[in-house]
């Protein structure tokens, strides 16, 4: 099965803290039939928290190594497109969800039919707009 990660769950899982993932996670991440895929938006995310020194906790000491690290797990980096941009177009934002960022990875999930792994308890508004979410419990 295919999965989009967010970014809470992408950085968890390059932090190697799997205290933070729940056990279904885990067991989503360890079965070698699933393939994992990564939005540009969500790298745009990650390169920006670099920038900002917010990662330097990891072990990656930097944006190139964290990128690197992701080609060595071969997930799948996914532009987005013109379809996700109408989804997004339509999205209808939770009131006190205002990340933009959010709302393409949200489209681009809607639009590809493909669930996002989330931390985000916002993301479960929009399960009825035809987002599939595996959420993780913290």
């Amino acid at each position: 099965m295919r999965y989009y990660l967010d970014t809470n769950t992408l950085i968890f899982i390059l932090s190697g803290d799997r205290d933070e993932l729940d056990n279904k996670i885990i067991d989503l991440l360890d079965d070698y039939s699933n393939l994992f895929l990564i939005s540009t938006v969500v790298l745009k995310e990650v390169i920006l928290l670099y920038k900002e020194r917010k990662l330097e906790h990891l072990k990656y000491k930097t944006c190139k190594g964290f990128l690197l690290a992701i080609e060595d797990l071969h997930y799948d980096i996914m532009p987005v497109n013109k379809k996700h941009l109408y989804v997004y177009a339509e999205l209808e934002p939770q009131e006190d969800h205002n990340d933009p960022n959010d709302h393409v990875i949200i489209a681009q999930s809607i639009s590809d039919k493909i669930p996002v792994i989330s931390s985000d308890k916002k993301f479960k508004y929009y399960e009825k707009q035809g987002l599939q979410l595996v959420f993780n419990k913290r």
